[in-house]
């Protein structure tokens, strides 16, 4: 092959990828204004229905957090919502904010003993803008070598919601909700319906919720409810089993009980004697005879 054609050969293939990535790009643009910005609007109205019932309603939820170091933070809901949307051409972002206020009451008192172990709490407290550091004391130095701490203030819950055309997809990134951490997930468009809001809502709301649950496929999922009626099946066999075995043994124990009383209760059998045996010329000649006929 010439160098020619070898040229030629390359720029068709550069040529065909850039008409597939294009085509691509294209049906992402698609998806994003047929489905996923529609999907956006509808999320978006969702949320605005659950803050207006959430306002009247304002139940009152206990929310736990651990923190490392430290132990178990108690905090409430406030119905102070914040949404907000980001429209740009190619893409849209909501956000849903609202404040837990730490129950300061039923929070421990923790005392922390040395430097190190005081600074890691403290950068905790400073890095989740919690307040209640007590009784401070500093070594020669002017080092905090022991405190003690009592959360106070404030855990700010975060959704943000995110779909682009480039990526053809809703991004969900929920901070501060079931833990003091950010979770995230992507949606693909087609999932964008009253189901998953009505998940969405249920995490947002701390209800159970399967948000997080993975859709395993059909043929997985039917392997898995085979083996679990497999599983159940041996279960009761061996119970079974072990059932009949128990019988039987009992049974085995009360008739080795009636054979030991019997036995026990029969009179003993004289011992029956052996006769010596014959010794005597006449004896042996009379084995003689028998052996002869």
């Amino acid at each position: 092959m010439g160098l020619l054609d070898e040229l030629e050969q390359e720029a068709q293939k550069r040529k065909a990828s850039a008409d597939e990535a294009e085509r691509h790009k294209a049906e992402r643009e698609e998806v994003f204004r047929t489905q996923l910005e529609p999907g956006m609007t509808a999320l978006h109205n969702y949320l605005v229905k659950l803050i207006a019932s959430l306002k009247v309603l304002q139940p009152k939820k206990q929310l736990k957090y651990a923190l490392n170091g430290y132990g178990e933070i108690v905090a409430y809901p406030e119905h102070e919502y914040d949404i907000k949307v980001n429209q740009q051409p190619g893409s849209r972002e909501i956000t849903f904010t609202y404040p837990a206020l730490i129950s300061n009451e039923e929070c421990p008192t923790v005392e922390v003993q040395g430097a190190s172990k005081v600074r890691t709490v403290a950068a905790a407290f400073q890095r989740y803008h919690l307040g209640g550091v007590l009784e401070p004391k500093k070594d020669t130095s002017g080092e905090v070598v022991s405190a003690k701490f009592k959360a106070k203030g404030r855990i700010a819950q975060t959704a943000v919601f995110s779909a682009d055309a480039d990526s053809a997809v809703i991004k969900v990134s929920l901070t501060n909700f079931d833990a003091l951490t950010t979770a995230s997930k992507n949606f693909p468009a087609s999932q964008l319906n009253d189901a998953l809001f009505d998940d969405i809502g249920r995490y947002l709301t701390h209800e159970p919720n399967g948000l997080f649950r993975e859709d395993l496929p059909d043929s997985y999922r039917n392997q898995l409810r085979t083996k679990v009626q497999q599983e159940q099946i041996k279960r009761r066999w061996e119970s079974k089993i072990s059932a009949q075995q128990q019988t039987d043994m009992d049974k085995l124990k009360r008739d080795q009980g009636i054979a030991g009383k019997f036995i026990k209760s029969a009179p003993e059998k004289p011992a029956t004697e052996e006769k010596p045996a014959d010794t005597s010329w006449f004896g042996k000649l009379k084995g003689l005879v028998k052996k002869d006929r």
